[in-house]
Formats: structure tokens, sequence, C-alpha cells
């Protein structure tokens, strides 16, 4: 069985988008009434975001990095294995899991706050 019989066997969607070849996989979208999202998302959904999933982050002092070489290591404040923090423009809105999907990286949503979505619109 494929990668794609087997995602599709798991509920999952495979759509092309905007003309490009590559298959983008798109979890089973969970139906939300229409007053749930603000009048103003509608406007909005075809607007671009940046979503990033952060792995872990440290302060360190600007001589420390005027330091660093090739061999360099440094501890973040994640222990291994924790979830990690999905952010939209920078904004946290949940937690995932990294997942490889047909080679590339992907996520996993573990925990996602849609409410905190307004955010993005301020």
């Amino acid at each position: 069985m494929s990668n794609k019989e087997e995602l599709l066997e798991q509920g999952f969607e495979l759509t092309e988008e905007d003309n490009e070849s590559a298959d983008v996989v798109n979890a089973p979208v969970k139906e939300k009434s229409a007053d749930t999202l603000p009048a103003s998302m509608s406007l909005l959904r075809r607007i671009p975001v940046t979503l990033t999933l952060e792995v872990a982050s440290v302060d360190v002092m600007l001589a420390d990095l005027l330091n660093m070489d090739d061999d360099t290591v440094i501890e973040l404040d994640k222990l291994a294995g924790e979830p990690l923090d999905i952010k939209v423009n920078n904004i946290l809105l949940g937690t995932a899991e990294v997942v490889v999907i047909n080679e590339k990286y992907g996520l996993r949503v573990l925990e996602f706050n849609s409410r905190d979505i307004n955010e993005l619109t301020r």
C-alpha cells in the first residue's frame, strides 16, 4: 500500500493547490458552525501567514555568540520528546510533534487553540 493510500485510509485528503503539482496533506477538517467564526475571518481566510514549529530557545550573551565556532553546542530549554510550539506569525497557537511524510518533515497537531487566531487580525 502506498503512502497516499495509507493517508487516504486514515481520513486525510490529498489535494493539488493553485496548479501546483505537489501533493498537500490536509488533516480532516472539523466542521465549525458559522457562528463560531468571526465575520472578519471570512475576509481574511486567503491571506498567507507563516506557520512555525519552534523546537526550543535559549537566551545567550552576545559575547557567547561572538565566541561560537562550527563545533559549539548550546543546551536548549526543552527536553527531548517534549511537545513543540506551533506559532503563526509568532503567536503561540498550540503544540505538535514532528513526523516524517514522504521523506519530508511534517507535524502532528497535539493541541490547537483556534480562539487565539483572532490575535492575528489585530
